[in-house]
Protein backbone atom coordinates (compact mmCIF):
# COMPACT_ATOMS: atom_id res chain seq x y z
CA UNK A 1 0.00 0.00 0.00
CA UNK A 2 2.79 2.43 0.89
CA UNK A 3 4.58 1.73 -2.40
CA UNK A 4 1.39 2.26 -4.40
CA UNK A 5 0.76 5.62 -2.72
CA UNK A 6 4.33 6.76 -3.38
CA UNK A 7 4.09 5.70 -7.01
CA UNK A 8 0.86 7.65 -7.45
CA UNK A 9 2.34 10.74 -5.77
CA UNK A 10 5.44 10.56 -7.96
CA UNK A 11 3.38 10.30 -11.13
CA UNK A 12 1.15 13.15 -9.97
CA UNK A 13 4.16 15.36 -9.31
CA UNK A 14 5.62 14.71 -12.75
CA UNK A 15 2.39 15.33 -14.66
CA UNK A 16 0.86 18.11 -12.56
CA UNK A 17 3.77 20.03 -11.04
CA UNK A 18 6.91 19.52 -13.11
CA UNK A 19 7.45 20.57 -16.70
CA UNK A 20 6.43 17.49 -18.69
CA UNK A 21 8.81 18.15 -21.55
CA UNK A 22 11.85 18.92 -19.41
CA UNK A 23 12.86 15.54 -17.92
CA UNK A 24 13.90 14.02 -21.22
CA UNK A 25 14.36 10.34 -21.92
CA UNK A 26 17.12 9.87 -19.33
CA UNK A 27 15.06 11.41 -16.53
CA UNK A 28 12.04 9.28 -17.37
CA UNK A 29 14.10 6.10 -17.43
CA UNK A 30 15.69 6.89 -14.05
CA UNK A 31 12.30 7.61 -12.48
CA UNK A 32 10.78 4.47 -13.97
CA UNK A 33 13.66 2.40 -12.61
CA UNK A 34 13.25 3.99 -9.16
CA UNK A 35 9.52 3.19 -9.16
CA UNK A 36 10.21 -0.43 -10.07
CA UNK A 37 12.88 -0.74 -7.37
CA UNK A 38 10.57 0.76 -4.74
CA UNK A 39 8.20 -2.20 -5.06
CA UNK A 40 10.95 -4.45 -3.73
CA UNK A 41 11.77 -2.32 -0.69
CA UNK A 42 9.59 -4.27 1.79
CA UNK A 43 11.28 -7.55 0.79
CA UNK A 44 14.87 -6.49 0.01
CA UNK A 45 15.31 -3.22 1.91
CA UNK A 46 19.13 -3.04 1.82
CA UNK A 47 19.51 -3.72 -1.90
CA UNK A 48 16.67 -1.37 -2.80
CA UNK A 49 18.00 1.41 -0.56
CA UNK A 50 21.44 1.22 -2.19
CA UNK A 51 19.84 1.17 -5.66
CA UNK A 52 17.68 4.19 -4.85
CA UNK A 53 20.78 6.04 -3.64
CA UNK A 54 22.54 5.32 -6.94
CA UNK A 55 19.50 6.32 -9.00
CA UNK A 56 19.20 9.57 -7.05
CA UNK A 57 22.86 10.33 -7.78
CA UNK A 58 22.23 9.62 -11.48
CA UNK A 59 19.16 11.84 -11.48
CA UNK A 60 21.15 14.68 -9.89
CA UNK A 61 23.76 14.34 -12.62
CA UNK A 62 21.07 14.48 -15.31
CA UNK A 63 19.50 17.49 -13.60
CA UNK A 64 15.94 16.50 -14.51
CA UNK A 65 12.73 17.46 -12.72
CA UNK A 66 12.43 13.83 -11.61
CA UNK A 67 14.90 14.57 -8.80
CA UNK A 68 12.13 15.41 -6.31
CA UNK A 69 10.27 12.08 -6.60
CA UNK A 70 13.66 10.34 -6.64
CA UNK A 71 14.48 11.94 -3.29
CA UNK A 72 11.13 10.84 -1.89
CA UNK A 73 11.64 7.27 -3.10
CA UNK A 74 15.18 7.19 -1.67
CA UNK A 75 13.95 8.41 1.71
CA UNK A 76 11.20 5.78 1.63
CA UNK A 77 13.77 3.05 0.92
CA UNK A 78 15.88 4.26 3.85
CA UNK A 79 12.78 4.24 6.06
CA UNK A 80 11.99 0.63 5.07
CA UNK A 81 15.59 -0.37 5.79
CA UNK A 82 15.58 1.30 9.22
CA UNK A 83 12.34 -0.52 10.11
CA UNK A 84 13.85 -3.91 9.38
CA UNK A 85 17.51 -3.71 10.30
CA UNK A 86 20.05 -1.97 12.48
CA UNK A 87 23.80 -1.79 12.57
CA UNK A 88 26.51 -1.04 10.05
CA UNK A 89 24.51 -1.55 6.86
CA UNK A 90 21.95 1.01 7.94
CA UNK A 91 24.76 3.42 8.79
CA UNK A 92 26.53 2.79 5.47
CA UNK A 93 23.35 3.35 3.48
CA UNK A 94 22.51 6.50 5.44
CA UNK A 95 26.00 7.90 4.90
CA UNK A 96 25.85 7.12 1.18
CA UNK A 97 22.48 8.80 0.77
CA UNK A 98 23.65 11.75 2.88
CA UNK A 99 26.73 12.13 0.69
CA UNK A 100 24.54 12.32 -2.42
CA UNK A 101 22.27 14.90 -0.79
CA UNK A 102 25.27 16.91 0.42
CA UNK A 103 27.06 16.89 -2.93
CA UNK A 104 23.91 17.85 -4.82
CA UNK A 105 23.09 20.57 -2.31
CA UNK A 106 26.53 22.15 -2.49
CA UNK A 107 26.55 21.96 -6.29
CA UNK A 108 23.05 23.25 -7.04
CA UNK A 109 21.97 25.22 -3.95
CA UNK A 110 22.71 28.82 -3.09
CA UNK A 111 22.70 27.98 0.63
CA UNK A 112 25.86 27.94 2.69
CA UNK A 113 27.49 24.67 3.68
CA UNK A 114 26.02 24.70 7.21
CA UNK A 115 22.49 25.00 5.84
CA UNK A 116 23.06 22.19 3.38
CA UNK A 117 24.48 19.96 6.12
CA UNK A 118 21.51 20.65 8.41
CA UNK A 119 19.03 19.99 5.60
CA UNK A 120 20.81 16.74 4.72
CA UNK A 121 20.80 15.62 8.35
CA UNK A 122 17.05 16.22 8.60
CA UNK A 123 16.21 14.56 5.27
CA UNK A 124 18.38 11.51 5.96
CA UNK A 125 18.05 11.27 9.75
CA UNK A 126 14.27 11.70 9.82
CA UNK A 127 13.43 8.49 7.90
CA UNK A 128 16.09 6.57 9.85
CA UNK A 129 14.77 7.66 13.27
CA UNK A 130 11.12 7.12 12.29
CA UNK A 131 11.85 3.71 10.76
CA UNK A 132 13.89 2.60 13.78
CA UNK A 133 11.09 3.70 16.13
CA UNK A 134 8.38 1.85 14.22
CA UNK A 135 10.62 -1.21 13.90
CA UNK A 136 11.22 -1.19 17.65
CA UNK A 137 7.49 -0.93 18.34
CA UNK A 138 6.83 -3.86 16.02
CA UNK A 139 9.57 -5.92 17.64
CA UNK A 140 8.22 -5.24 21.14
CA UNK A 141 4.69 -6.06 20.02
CA UNK A 142 5.87 -9.31 18.47
CA UNK A 143 7.81 -10.19 21.61
CA UNK A 144 4.78 -9.46 23.79
CA UNK A 145 2.59 -11.60 21.55
CA UNK A 146 5.14 -14.40 21.69
CA UNK A 147 5.29 -14.20 25.48
CA UNK A 148 1.50 -14.21 25.72
CA UNK A 149 1.33 -17.28 23.48
CA UNK A 150 4.00 -18.98 25.58
CA UNK A 151 2.12 -18.20 28.79
CA UNK A 152 -1.08 -19.53 27.24
CA UNK A 153 0.69 -22.75 26.28
CA UNK A 154 2.10 -22.96 29.80
CA UNK A 155 -1.37 -22.51 31.30
CA UNK A 156 -2.78 -25.21 29.04
CA UNK A 157 0.11 -27.50 29.94
CA UNK A 158 -0.39 -26.94 33.67
CA UNK A 159 -4.15 -27.49 33.37
CA UNK A 160 -3.54 -30.67 31.38
CA UNK A 161 -1.07 -31.92 33.98
CA UNK A 162 -3.56 -31.16 36.75
CA UNK A 163 -6.28 -33.07 34.90
CA UNK A 164 -3.94 -36.01 34.37
CA UNK A 165 -3.04 -36.03 38.08
CA UNK A 166 -6.72 -35.89 39.03
CA UNK A 167 -7.62 -38.67 36.61
CA UNK A 168 -4.78 -40.79 37.96
CA UNK A 169 -5.98 -40.27 41.53
CA UNK A 170 -9.53 -41.22 40.56
CA UNK A 171 -8.25 -44.28 38.71
CA UNK A 172 -6.27 -45.32 41.77
CA UNK A 173 -9.33 -45.00 44.02
CA UNK A 174 -11.48 -46.95 41.58
CA UNK A 175 -8.89 -49.68 41.31
CA UNK A 176 -8.05 -49.94 45.01
CA UNK A 177 -11.55 -49.52 46.47
CA UNK A 178 -14.46 -49.98 44.07
CA UNK A 179 -12.90 -52.68 41.90
CA UNK A 180 -11.79 -54.55 45.02
CA UNK A 181 -15.32 -54.61 46.43
CA UNK A 182 -16.86 -55.62 43.10
CA UNK A 183 -14.31 -58.41 42.73
CA UNK A 184 -15.21 -59.57 46.24
CA UNK A 185 -18.91 -59.63 45.31
CA UNK A 186 -18.17 -61.67 42.17
CA UNK A 187 -16.03 -64.08 44.16
CA UNK A 188 -18.65 -64.55 46.88
CA UNK A 189 -21.40 -65.05 44.32
CA UNK A 190 -19.29 -67.69 42.59
CA UNK A 191 -18.59 -69.47 45.87
CA UNK A 192 -22.28 -69.38 46.83
CA UNK A 193 -23.18 -70.78 43.42
CA UNK A 194 -20.83 -73.73 43.88
CA UNK A 195 -21.95 -74.35 47.48
CA UNK A 196 -25.61 -74.45 46.48
CA UNK A 197 -26.93 -78.02 46.64
CA UNK A 198 -27.63 -79.61 43.30
CA UNK A 199 -31.24 -80.16 44.32
CA UNK A 200 -31.64 -76.60 45.52
CA UNK A 201 -34.14 -74.09 44.22
CA UNK A 202 -33.19 -73.34 40.57
CA UNK A 203 -34.41 -69.78 41.00
CA UNK A 204 -31.68 -69.18 43.60
CA UNK A 205 -29.05 -70.54 41.21
CA UNK A 206 -30.43 -68.32 38.44
CA UNK A 207 -30.17 -65.26 40.68
CA UNK A 208 -26.62 -66.15 41.72
CA UNK A 209 -25.64 -66.68 38.09
CA UNK A 210 -27.06 -63.30 37.19
CA UNK A 211 -25.25 -61.61 40.11
CA UNK A 212 -21.99 -63.29 39.11
CA UNK A 213 -22.31 -62.37 35.42
CA UNK A 214 -23.40 -58.81 36.13
CA UNK A 215 -20.58 -58.33 38.63
CA UNK A 216 -18.06 -59.70 36.15
CA UNK A 217 -19.30 -57.27 33.50
CA UNK A 218 -19.11 -54.41 35.99
CA UNK A 219 -15.56 -55.41 36.90
CA UNK A 220 -14.57 -55.44 33.23
CA UNK A 221 -16.10 -51.99 32.76
CA UNK A 222 -14.27 -50.70 35.83
CA UNK A 223 -10.95 -51.97 34.53
CA UNK A 224 -11.62 -50.36 31.17
CA UNK A 225 -12.54 -47.10 32.90
CA UNK A 226 -9.35 -47.19 34.95
CA UNK A 227 -7.37 -47.63 31.73
CA UNK A 228 -9.12 -44.65 30.16
CA UNK A 229 -8.53 -42.48 33.22
CA UNK A 230 -4.83 -43.34 33.35
CA UNK A 231 -4.36 -42.75 29.62
CA UNK A 232 -6.40 -39.70 28.48
CA UNK A 233 -5.48 -40.40 24.86
CA UNK A 234 -7.82 -43.40 24.89
CA UNK A 235 -10.83 -41.18 25.68
CA UNK A 236 -10.44 -38.44 23.06
CA UNK A 237 -13.47 -39.74 21.22
CA UNK A 238 -16.87 -38.45 22.28
CA UNK A 239 -17.84 -41.68 23.96
CA UNK A 240 -14.60 -43.30 25.01
CA UNK A 241 -15.33 -47.01 24.41
CA UNK A 242 -17.29 -46.91 21.16
CA UNK A 243 -19.69 -49.53 19.86
CA UNK A 244 -19.22 -51.39 16.59
CA UNK A 245 -22.25 -50.29 14.51
CA UNK A 246 -22.91 -53.84 13.35
CA UNK A 247 -23.10 -55.01 16.97
CA UNK A 248 -25.40 -52.21 18.19
CA UNK A 249 -28.69 -54.17 17.79
CA UNK A 250 -27.08 -57.10 19.62
CA UNK A 251 -25.96 -54.83 22.46
CA UNK A 252 -29.45 -53.33 22.70
CA UNK A 253 -31.01 -56.81 22.76
CA UNK A 254 -28.63 -57.79 25.56
CA UNK A 255 -29.62 -54.72 27.60
CA UNK A 256 -33.31 -55.52 27.06
CA UNK A 257 -32.76 -59.15 28.07
CA UNK A 258 -31.02 -58.09 31.28
CA UNK A 259 -33.95 -55.82 32.07
CA UNK A 260 -36.36 -58.70 31.52
CA UNK A 261 -34.30 -60.88 33.84
CA UNK A 262 -34.73 -58.15 36.44
CA UNK A 263 -38.50 -58.52 36.19
CA UNK A 264 -39.48 -55.85 33.67
CA UNK A 265 -41.98 -56.58 30.94
CA UNK A 266 -40.22 -54.89 28.03
CA UNK A 267 -41.92 -54.38 24.67
CA UNK A 268 -39.01 -53.34 22.45
CA UNK A 269 -39.09 -52.03 18.89
CA UNK A 270 -35.56 -51.77 17.51
CA UNK A 271 -35.04 -50.54 13.96
CA UNK A 272 -32.47 -52.66 12.05
CA UNK A 273 -31.26 -49.41 10.48
CA UNK A 274 -29.52 -48.64 13.78
CA UNK A 275 -26.67 -50.84 12.58
CA UNK A 276 -25.88 -48.11 10.05
CA UNK A 277 -25.15 -45.47 12.69
CA UNK A 278 -21.66 -44.22 13.32
CA UNK A 279 -19.93 -45.49 16.50
CA UNK A 280 -20.37 -42.24 18.46
CA UNK A 281 -24.12 -42.02 17.85
CA UNK A 282 -24.49 -45.75 18.43
CA UNK A 283 -22.88 -45.46 21.86
CA UNK A 284 -25.25 -42.61 22.78
CA UNK A 285 -28.25 -44.75 21.76
CA UNK A 286 -27.01 -47.72 23.79
CA UNK A 287 -26.33 -45.62 26.89
CA UNK A 288 -29.81 -44.05 26.64
CA UNK A 289 -31.44 -47.48 26.63
CA UNK A 290 -29.23 -48.91 29.39
CA UNK A 291 -29.72 -45.87 31.62
CA UNK A 292 -33.46 -45.74 31.08
CA UNK A 293 -34.05 -49.44 31.75
CA UNK A 294 -31.81 -49.46 34.81
CA UNK A 295 -33.72 -46.58 36.36
CA UNK A 296 -37.09 -48.16 35.64
CA UNK A 297 -35.95 -51.20 37.64
CA UNK A 298 -34.95 -49.01 40.57
CA UNK A 299 -37.59 -46.29 40.61
CA UNK A 300 -40.68 -47.89 39.06
CA UNK A 301 -40.05 -51.41 40.30
CA UNK A 302 -39.23 -54.76 38.66
CA UNK A 303 -42.88 -55.51 37.86
CA UNK A 304 -43.32 -52.49 35.59
CA UNK A 305 -44.22 -52.69 31.93
CA UNK A 306 -41.89 -50.78 29.61
CA UNK A 307 -42.35 -49.73 26.00
CA UNK A 308 -39.05 -49.11 24.22
CA UNK A 309 -38.69 -47.69 20.73
CA UNK A 310 -35.49 -46.94 18.80
CA UNK A 311 -35.98 -45.97 15.16
CA UNK A 312 -34.25 -44.11 12.35
CA UNK A 313 -36.39 -41.77 10.24
CA UNK A 314 -35.22 -39.09 7.81
CA UNK A 315 -31.62 -39.10 9.12
CA UNK A 316 -32.91 -38.71 12.69
CA UNK A 317 -32.71 -41.26 15.48
CA UNK A 318 -35.85 -41.28 17.63
CA UNK A 319 -35.69 -42.86 21.09
CA UNK A 320 -38.60 -43.38 23.46
CA UNK A 321 -38.80 -45.30 26.74
CA UNK A 322 -42.06 -45.27 28.73
CA UNK A 323 -42.97 -47.23 31.85
CA UNK A 324 -46.36 -47.56 33.52
CA UNK A 325 -45.01 -47.21 37.08
CA UNK A 326 -46.93 -50.28 38.24
CA UNK A 327 -44.03 -51.91 40.07
CA UNK A 328 -42.67 -51.34 43.56
CA UNK A 329 -39.77 -48.93 43.78
CA UNK A 330 -36.51 -50.34 45.10
CA UNK A 331 -35.00 -46.90 45.60
CA UNK A 332 -33.97 -46.67 49.28
CA UNK A 333 -33.62 -42.89 49.17
CA UNK A 334 -36.31 -41.28 47.02
CA UNK A 335 -35.55 -37.77 48.22
CA UNK A 336 -31.95 -37.43 47.16
CA UNK A 337 -30.56 -33.93 46.66
CA UNK A 338 -30.45 -32.34 43.25
CA UNK A 339 -26.67 -32.61 43.09
CA UNK A 340 -26.86 -36.44 43.14
CA UNK A 341 -29.01 -36.73 40.05
CA UNK A 342 -26.18 -37.39 37.67
CA UNK A 343 -27.86 -39.83 35.31
CA UNK A 344 -30.15 -37.44 33.46
CA UNK A 345 -27.47 -34.75 33.36
CA UNK A 346 -24.92 -37.12 31.84
CA UNK A 347 -27.45 -38.50 29.37
CA UNK A 348 -28.52 -35.00 28.32
CA UNK A 349 -24.93 -33.83 27.89
CA UNK A 350 -24.08 -36.85 25.74
CA UNK A 351 -27.09 -36.38 23.45
CA UNK A 352 -26.84 -32.59 23.18
CA UNK A 353 -23.14 -32.90 22.37
CA UNK A 354 -24.21 -34.78 19.25
CA UNK A 355 -26.75 -32.10 18.32
CA UNK A 356 -29.82 -33.83 19.76
CA UNK A 357 -32.46 -33.12 22.39
CA UNK A 358 -33.69 -35.00 25.44
CA UNK A 359 -36.94 -34.73 27.38
CA UNK A 360 -37.92 -36.48 30.58
CA UNK A 361 -41.07 -36.25 32.64
CA UNK A 362 -44.08 -38.03 34.12
CA UNK A 363 -46.73 -39.56 31.91
CA UNK A 364 -49.82 -40.96 33.56
CA UNK A 365 -48.61 -43.04 36.47
CA UNK A 366 -45.25 -43.72 34.87
CA UNK A 367 -42.33 -41.91 33.33
CA UNK A 368 -41.20 -41.06 29.81
CA UNK A 369 -37.75 -40.53 28.40
CA UNK A 370 -37.61 -39.30 24.81
CA UNK A 371 -34.66 -38.21 22.71
CA UNK A 372 -33.89 -37.31 19.14
CA UNK A 373 -30.47 -36.88 17.60
CA UNK A 374 -28.91 -36.79 14.13
CA UNK A 375 -28.08 -40.15 12.64
CA UNK A 376 -24.54 -38.90 12.02
CA UNK A 377 -22.55 -37.45 14.90
CA UNK A 378 -21.80 -33.73 14.61
CA UNK A 379 -19.90 -32.82 17.76
CA UNK A 380 -20.54 -29.23 18.80
CA UNK A 381 -22.46 -26.97 21.12
CA UNK A 382 -25.73 -28.12 22.61
CA UNK A 383 -28.69 -27.22 20.46
CA UNK A 384 -31.32 -24.76 21.48
CA UNK A 385 -34.75 -25.79 22.51
CA UNK A 386 -33.87 -28.59 24.90
CA UNK A 387 -36.16 -27.43 27.62
CA UNK A 388 -35.96 -30.68 29.53
CA UNK A 389 -33.71 -29.19 32.18
CA UNK A 390 -36.36 -28.08 34.59
CA UNK A 391 -37.10 -29.51 38.01
CA UNK A 392 -40.45 -31.23 37.62
CA UNK A 393 -39.79 -34.13 39.98
CA UNK A 394 -41.39 -37.50 39.68
CA UNK A 395 -42.62 -38.33 43.16
CA UNK A 396 -40.58 -41.05 44.80
CA UNK A 397 -38.15 -41.28 41.85
CA UNK A 398 -34.79 -39.72 42.43
CA UNK A 399 -31.42 -41.14 43.29
CA UNK A 400 -28.72 -43.16 41.66
CA UNK A 401 -29.38 -46.16 39.48
CA UNK A 402 -27.19 -49.17 39.96
CA UNK A 403 -28.58 -51.11 37.04
CA UNK A 404 -26.53 -52.59 34.31
CA UNK A 405 -25.27 -49.89 32.00
CA UNK A 406 -26.83 -47.16 34.13
CA UNK A 407 -24.67 -44.49 35.63
CA UNK A 408 -27.02 -42.62 37.87
CA UNK A 409 -30.55 -41.33 38.13
CA UNK A 410 -32.24 -40.22 34.96
CA UNK A 411 -35.44 -39.25 36.76
CA UNK A 412 -34.39 -36.67 39.22
CA UNK A 413 -35.19 -33.72 37.01
CA UNK A 414 -37.40 -33.41 34.01
CA UNK A 415 -38.83 -30.68 31.87
CA UNK A 416 -41.43 -28.29 33.09
CA UNK A 417 -44.66 -27.72 31.27
CA UNK A 418 -45.04 -30.28 28.50
CA UNK A 419 -42.31 -32.51 29.84
CA UNK A 420 -44.19 -35.62 28.87
CA UNK A 421 -44.02 -34.76 25.18
CA UNK A 422 -40.97 -36.28 23.46
CA UNK A 423 -38.54 -34.15 21.52
CA UNK A 424 -39.31 -36.33 18.48
CA UNK A 425 -42.61 -38.19 18.04
CA UNK A 426 -42.33 -41.86 18.94
CA UNK A 427 -43.13 -44.31 16.20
Amino acid sequence: MRVAVLSALSAGYIFLVADIGHPGHGGWLVLLAALVVSWGSPRWPLVCALCQTGLLALGEVLGADTVVPLKVLASFALFELAMRTTGKWLAVTGLALGAVYLAAGIAHSDKDVAGVVFQTAVVVGGPMVLGAFIGGVRARAGLAEQRAAEQERLRHSEARMARVAERTAIARELHDLVAHHVASIVLRAGVARHLLPSDGDPRIREVLDDVHDTGSSALTDLRRLVTVLRDPATSETAGGDLVDPAELPIAISAAVERARQSGLAVDATVDPALSGLDPVTGLAVLRFIQEGLANVVKHAGPASAVTLSATVRDDTVGLSLVDDGSGVSTDPAPDRAEGERHGLIGMRERIELLGGTLRAGPEGGGWRLAAGLPATATLGDPVDGSDGTGDAEHSGRSGDSPGSGGSGDSRGSGSSGDAAAPAFPPP
